[in-house]
């Protein structure tokens, strides 16, 4: 995309410089308030601060960020970092996993400037998802389409999702046994113990397939490449990497205060924000 199409909407949303300070939080600020915006170093046990995980992040090829998708704070800390990283190193490769191949040629579009629109005109240009709030997903979208930045869908389209819900692929043998049991207890809770099989089957391919296609893209993306995702597809242990052949990508995932911290078998690095208030998801059921 030529750099300035959209330069009004990156003033308003991407005013950050040099060695910025983090983000001011967005949730409620309690637990390991002294732990905030610091990192983990999941291997040693060693906390880092923030910039010191950008100088840990830098001289990767690929990066995966895993997030809670409905904390503001995690979108946040993740347009820093990808700004800060920009400032090391140009960033080649933003692959998202609220972006999907039929909206691929709409992105093409916009970064090769086939095509100029307003700010506001966006997201409708984009097709963007309603399941995928674009006042936190618009500014990490429009900061890589500004910074000419190649942006790659990661998921799968829903027609090939409704196949694979229809046929199940079976479970990889990638998998441990303690990672196929995980995935089906995880799947079975997100929908509050209202699903049993073959559902429960379907929706481990979906989930098998999803990952696999972030690490097919991944694979063949420019590098440096970074992955924004769920936390549990940049699982080390049960998510993209699992797919991956050759050298393992660094994995950060952004990791809500109060909760268990995960070890290095599931990332790399935790990087430590405030909580989103809790939600009763299964309230509808």
């Amino acid at each position: 995309m030529k750099r300035g199409m959209l330069a009004g909407l990156l003033a308003v949303w991407v005013s950050m410089s040099g060695a910025e300070p983090l983000p001011a939080w967005q949730n409620t600020v309690s637990d390991q308030r002294e732990r905030l915006g610091q990192a983990q170093d999941t291997a040693t046990g060693e906390w880092l601060t923030a910039d010191e995980l950008v100088q840990r992040l830098a001289p990767a090829s690929q990066v995966l960020v895993g997030e809670q998708h409905d904390n503001d704070d995690h979108h946040r800390l993740q347009l820093w970092l990808l700004q800060r990283l920009q400032q090391q190193r140009p960033q080649a490769s933003l692959l998202l996993e609220m972006l999907t191949p039929s909206q691929q040629p709409a992105v093409d579009s916009l970064q090769n400037g086939d095509i100029v629109v307003q700010p506001e005109q966006l997201a409708e240009q984009l097709n963007w998802g309603p399941g995928w709030d674009w006042d936190v997903y618009g500014p990490i979208v429009t900061w890589a389409l500004e910074a000419g930045i190649n942006l790659h869908a990661a998921n799968l389209d829903r027609e090939e999702i409704s196949t694979l819900y229809r046929t199940p692929v079976a479970a990889s043998p990638r998998y441990s046994d303690q990672a196929l049991a995980e995935l089906r207890e995880t799947i079975e809770a997100s929908h509050c113990g209202q699903i049993a099989e073959p559902q429960l089957s379907a929706m481990r391919g979906i989930q098998q397939q999803r990952d696999v296609r972030m690490g097919e893209q991944l694979a063949t993306a420019a590098a440096p490449a970074l992955l924004l995702a769920g936390n549990f597809h940049v699982r080390k242990d049960l998510g993209v990497p699992l797919h991956l052949d050759g050298p393992a990508p660094v994995v950060v995932m952004l990791h809500e205060a109060g909760k268990p911290l995960p070890g290095a078998e599931q990332a790399d690095y935790l990087w430590l924000t405030p909580a989103a208030p809790e939600k009763d998801h299964c309230a509808q059921w």
